[in-house]
């Protein structure tokens, strides 16, 4: 049974934690779809188009992920690709209350597709996109926390604010 697995997340910008979590999954699944999803909740920094640039560099040495965009709803996405897996990293307890709701609504919307949650490594337990572009936003380091492709474009962007 060949396995594809999708890995959602708004990505604006992708970390270190998420390319943790990409990693682990490309080693698990034989596919692994790699979604750019639309937050509404968010205003994003990249366009929709520039995080896949970033992530599609960023993983490019992963020959098992593809990564896409979606405007719709996971389910949605996940049924397109006749994927049977959603993947998911969790930092804290946080994190597990807000997925828990998640997963149930998409359990609800179709109970044939599982979610897997990996834990992330612990020095990412704290990292999240919006940490990252705070920082960076006003000149602290974050080359740490983001690949060097991130780290260039966090730049440019926020020179030319």
């Amino acid at each position: 049974m060949t396995e594809i697995a999708v890995v959602p997340g708004s990505f604006d910008p992708v970390t270190n934690g998420h390319l943790d979590i990409i990693h682990r999954a490309a080693k698990i699944f034989e596919n692994v779809r790699v979604v750019v999803m639309h937050n509404s909740a968010k205003r994003g920094l990249f366009t929709a188009e520039e995080r896949m640039a970033l992530l599609h560099e960023a993983t490019s040495h992963l020959p098992n992920v593809v990564i896409e965009t979606s405007p719709g709803l996971l389910i949605d996405y996940v049924r397109s690709v006749n994927a049977s897996v959603i993947v998911r990293g969790l930092r804290a307890v946080s994190d597990f209350e807000y997925e828990m709701q998640i997963t149930s609504m998409n359990r609800m919307l179709d109970e044939e597709i599982e979610t897997f949650f990996v834990m992330t490594k612990s020095q990412y337990s704290f990292l999240s996109s919006s940490i990252v572009k705070e920082v960076a936003q006003y000149g602290g380091d974050v080359s740490s926390l983001v690949p060097a492709n991130v780290l260039k474009a966090l730049h440019e962007k926020y020179e030319n604010k």
